[in-house]
């Protein structure tokens, strides 16, 4: 057994047993019984730093954890799923959502959860792991996957193809722009989006979808590009389907966001541009919509009217000079760092 995987268990055991016992362990508790595991499996000392950070972002993110569980296996109620199959979820969603996927790739989190619940689980666990953080991987859209498979490509053109449409909103203020982002139960930042309805072009989708969401009133600049990806779906046939988004760049005022009612999101903010390279976004959506909205904000910023007929290039040098270290910032970091 490699030593990750022995570190692995040695947390498994000590969820396992909170989730057994009758008395409410705390953190303080938890962590006793990690080094007791830990002596008792022979995990190395050196792993150590590892198995407690899994083991309080387990505890820390339970909820939101439950709540993927819950939305990832609906036909299958928390309390009904064996409590070792249970524990394996929480520990493999944790690695799957909160770590940094620089030491743990998504496939990594998942073949992990998947062995852990062939060695300690009944015959059918390891299938019902796999299913239920495969489904969960699929939403987030299948990070660190090889794309440009022909096989791939050709099964999804023959799936039903569902309309989506968001935007990246900003706005001006006292001289400083402004971008809006929802955050999601998974622990990201994220740009609005939703299903353009019967008789609604893309950009009246977006408009609207904005205005549920965020309670911002929109106007769409330009088209920033689209996404697609895979996902689950048990009312059409073969069970999956292709969502296609469409993202603009829109302009509100700056005006108080208001989080609607849509499922898997808990906060919207505004954040001053110099502050979006330390969110935490998804690879996809940075690289493909993040980066090039604040790109193609170059082209909309507004200048003073000029006291003098050279301070309008200076002004704009000095515009282009923030814009560009931002761009630098969340392409050098990747967009993993939280806010």
């Amino acid at each position: 057994m490699s030593n990750r995987h022995l570190a692995r268990s040695v947390v498994l055991q000590v969820l396992f047993e909170r989730d057994a016992s009758d008395k409410k362990m705390s953190l303080e508790d938890c962590t006793q019984r990690l080094a007791e595991y830990s002596q008792e499996f022979g995990a190395r000392e050196a792993d150590a730093p590892f198995m407690k950070e899994l083991l309080k972002t387990v505890l820390a993110k339970q909820k939101e954890i439950d709540e993927v569980i819950v939305r990832a296996a609906p036909e299958w109620p928390l309390d009904r799923i064996a409590p070792i199959d249970r524990n394996i979820l929480r520990l493999g969603l944790a690695e799957l959502l909160f770590s940094d996927r620089s030491h743990v790739p998504a496939k990594v989190a998942i073949n992990e959860a998947i062995e852990l619940a062939k060695t300690f689980g009944a015959a059918s666990s390891g299938r019902f792991v796999n299913g239920v953080l495969g489904a969960v991987y699929i939403e987030l859209g299948e990070p660190g996957k090889n794309e440009g498979v022909a096989r791939k490509k050709a099964a999804a053109a023959k799936m039903p193809t569902e309309d989506l449409a968001g935007a990246v909103v900003f706005a001006e203020n006292e001289g400083e722009y402004y971008l809006a982002f929802v955050h999601d139960i998974f622990g990201h930042w994220t740009i609005s989006k939703g299903k353009v309805e019967k008789g609604e072009d893309v950009q009246q989708g977006a408009i609207r979808e904005i205005k549920e969401e965020m309670a911002l009133d929109i106007e769409i600049v330009e088209e920033l590009g689209v996404n697609e990806y895979i996902a689950n779906d048990s009312k059409v046939q073969g069970g999956k389907k292709r969502k296609r988004v469409t993202y603009f760049l829109a302009k509100s005022p700056f005006s108080e966001i208001r989080l609607g009612s849509s499922g898997g999101l808990d906060d919207a903010q505004w954040f001053p541009l110099a502050a979006v390279g330390d969110l935490n976004f998804y690879d996809d959506s940075l690289t493909k919509i993040v980066i090039p909205a604040i790109k193609a904000l170059s082209k909309f910023r507004q200048v003073s009217p000029p006291k003098a007929e050279e301070q309008p290039v200076e002004e704009e040098k000095k515009v282009e000079e923030r814009e560009e270290t931002v761009e630098a910032r969340i392409e050098r970091r990747g967009g993993r760092r939280r806010h």
